[in-house]
């Protein structure tokens, strides 16, 4: 019989192991995690800031969770559509990014939803959610980088209108809650 460790590795025995690397052992290790998914290039490139567009990558794992090609047979998945902002946080969570790209979420998921006629209501759920989480992080910015984004929510908001399952309700009392002032 073999005996399982008493724990699964955790950051702390990797921590321990990179001492085992040497600059260039290390160079390779990064380069191989690079080579290894397009999640961990994103995630150096946001890091480093590195292209014309550190969010573009994001924001095209966004679309296609949240507003995928039904003429193709993709399914919409709130889950792939939300974990590129998670990403996104943990690669560089700059404020004005993650704003971005909360806002871009809402823009998806309305669109595709007016789109489609869905009837869903643990999309819409998880759209409302985003559409606070956008309001708050948007609203936390400086008030020249803030404008443009409220603006954007504001067609979110007004695009929403009628919808249903109480999204129409909840999105004006996250609206009012931030302190907007609803023009309709």
């Amino acid at each position: 019989m073999t005996s399982k460790k008493s724990s699964d590795p955790t950051w702390s025995d990797v921590k321990a192991k990179r001492l085992d690397f040497d600059r260039a052992g290390m160079l390779r290790l990064v380069r191989d995690l690079y080579s290894a998914s397009k999640d961990n290039q994103n995630f150096l490139h946001a890091r480093f800031e590195l292209g014309n567009d550190v969010l573009e990558p994001y924001k095209a794992i966004i679309g296609r969770g949240a507003w995928p090609d039904i003429d193709r047979n993709q399914d919409y998945s709130v889950a792939k559509a939300k974990k590129p902002i998670g990403d996104y946080r943990k690669a560089i969570g700059r404020p004005e990014g993650l704003a971005e790209l909360a806002v871009f979420y809402c823009e998806q998921a309305i669109g595709f939803s007016n789109e489609v006629g869905l009837d869903d209501g643990g999309y819409y759920d998880a759209f409302c959610g985003m559409f606070e989480q956008a309001l708050n992080t948007v609203m936390a910015l400086a008030e020249a980088e803030r404008q443009p984004l409220v603006d954007r929510l504001e067609e979110v908001r007004l695009s929403g209108q009628g919808i249903g399952w109480g999204v129409e309700d909840d999105l004006n009392a996250l609206w009012q809650g931030a302190g907007l002032k609803a023009d309709e």
